[in-house]
């Protein structure tokens, strides 16, 4: 995981769809799934990373993070 912090600087966060950065994000969960392996997301509050936890499935099929077409 840390080979790909370092080569992206940046993420989206699958809730609200705001960019953070892993050092100044506010929350970080790690979600595993078939499909995409073990992979770790970063929020901008604790409140989008509590709606992740609540149900992932539905952010991660639609989440660009990981190549999937927006639904």
């Amino acid at each position: 995981m840390k080979r790909e912090r370092e080569e992206q600087k940046s993420f989206e966060d699958p809730v609200c769809g705001m960019q953070v950065s892993y050092k100044t994000a506010a929350a970080e969960s790690d979600y595993q799934d078939k499909r995409y392996q073990d992979k770790r997301y970063y929020f901008c509050a604790t409140a989008c990373r509590e709606q992740f936890d609540a149900d992932p499935e539905r952010y991660v099929r639609t989440h660009r993070q990981h190549g999937s077409k927006r639904e």
